[in-house]
C-alpha cells in the first residue's frame, strides 16, 4: 500500500523510518506542502499523510479521491483544516493522532513563560555582543502568581501540573472540567473572570467555530494591564492584529506564540534570505517583549516517535477494516 507524506521534514523521515512499519506499506516522502497544485503527486497513493498546514479543502480532496486516495492520515491532533463533509461525500476516511506527548507542548509553553519573564532572549543577545549590563532584565517570581489555563485537556492538564509545581495559583476555563486539574486546587471560572484575575494566560484549547478569535480586542481589554499571553494551541485562537494595539498601550505586557493564524505559507521553511511579506508578523517581531517560535512545541524525540507509531498504526488498522482514531464528518 503506497503512502505519501506531504510537508515532510528530515525529522519526519527519520522518525517514520525508525518506527515499526507494517508489512506491505510503502512510504514516500514529499517536502512540498499539499495544495491543489501538488495534489497530483499523490496519484496512485491510497494513503495521504498530511500535516497541520496542508490544504485539505474540497478541491484538493476531490483531486486526491480522483487519483485513487482512500485515506487521509493526519499526523496531528487537530483536524480543523480538513473539509470533513467533503471527505465523507468522497468516501475518504480521515484518521488522526489524538495524543502524542502532552509534555512536549506543555513544557514549551513553560519555556516561553520563563524566557519572557526573565528576558532570556534579550540577555542572550546582549552577552554575545559583550554587553553584561542588567538594566531592563528584571523579572518576577512565579511562585504565588495566578495562571489562567484556557482548555484543560491532556496538554492543559500537564501544563497545570507544571505550574502547580512552581507554586502558582491556578484558574481554568473549559466546558468540561478536568478532575486532574481540580485536584490541583484549580478553580474553573468564566473566560472574562479568568482573564481579569490571571497574571499569565496560556491557551490549550482546540480551534473550532466557538473558539476562533477567543482572544480579541474585547477579551484583551478584560486582562490585567501587563499580563502575559502564551499560545501554543492554534493560531486562529487569537485575533493577531488586536495583539499589536494591546502591546503598544501596555495592556499586554508579554506575548509568547508558537502558532500563528497565517503561518501556513511561512513556518517550517528557511526564509531568511527573503523579505517578510506578512506585515502583522513583521510588526510583532519588533516588540522586545514578544517571542515567536515557528510551531516547534511538538518537536521532541518522544513526540515524534509517538506520532510515527500512532500514524502507522492508524493506517494498518484502517487497512484491516477496523479503523482507530477516525474523525467523523
Amino acid at each position: 500500500m503506497r503512502t505519501i507524506f506531504f510537508s515532510s521534514q528530515t525529522y519526519d523521515r527519520d522518525s517514520f523510518l525508525a518506527a515499526d512499519c507494517p508489512a506491505g506499506l510503502e512510504l514516500h516522502f514529499q517536502a512540498a506542502r499539499l495544495s491543489l497544485d501538488t495534489a497530483a503527486l499523490a496519484e496512485q497513493h491510497e494513503v495521504v499523510c498530511a500535516f497541520i498546514n496542508d490544504d485539505l479543502s474540497t478541491p484538493v480532496l476531490e483531486r486526491l479521491a480522483a487519483g485513487g486516495t482512500r485515506l487521509i492520515a493526519l499526523r496531528s491532533a487537530g483536524y480543523n483544516h480538513v473539509d470533513l463533509p467533503a471527505a465523507k461525500r468522497l468516501g475518504l476516511a480521515v484518521v488522526r493522532v489524538p495524543a502524542y506527548s502532552p509534555h512536549a507542548v506543555a513544557e514549551h509553553a513553560v519555556a516561553l513563560i520563563l524566557a519572557l519573564n526573565r528576558r532570556l532572549h534579550r540577555a542572550y543577545n546582549r552577552t554575545r555582543e559583550g554587553d553584561f549590563s542588567l538594566h531592563g532584565l528584571t523579572g518576577f517570581d512565579l511562585v504565588g502568581k495566578t495562571v489562567g489555563i484556557v482548555g484543560t485537556g491532556q496538554i492543559g492538564a500537564t501544563f497545570a501540573k507544571i505550574m502547580h509545581g512552581f507554586g502558582c495559583e491556578l484558574l481554568a476555563y473549559d466546558p468540561y472540567p478536568n478532575p486532574e486539574v481540580l485536584a490541583l486546587g484549580a478553580r474553573y471560572l468564566s473566560l472574562p473572570e479568568l482573564l481579569a484575575q490571571s497574571r499569565i494566560i496560556s491557551l490549550h484549547c482546540p480551534l473550532n467555530e466557538q473558539s476562533k478569535h477567543l482572544i480579541n480586542r474585547d477579551s484583551l481589554a478584560h486582562m490585567q494591564a501587563g499580563a502575559m499571553l502564551i499560545n501554543t494551541g492554534r493560531g486562529g485562537l487569537v485575533d493577531t492584529p488586536a495583539l499589536i494595539d494591546a502591546l503598544k498601550d501596555g495592556q499586554l505586557g508579554y506575548l509568547g506564540l508558537d502558532v500563528y493564524e497565517e503561518e501556513a505559507q511561512l513556518f517550517f521553511e528557511d526564509r531568511s534570505d527573503l523579505p517578510l511579506q506578512d506585515d502583522v508578523l513583521a510588526r510583532l517581531l519588533t516588540f522586545p517583549n514578544v517571542i515567536i517560535t515557528a510551531h516547534q512545541a511538538f518537536l521532541t524525540r518522544e513526540a515524534l516517535g509517538a506520532i510515527a507509531a500512532t500514524t502507522l498504526h492508524n493506517i494498518a488498522t484502517w487497512a484491516e477494516g477496523a479503523p482507530q482514531n477516525q474523525v467523523e464528518g
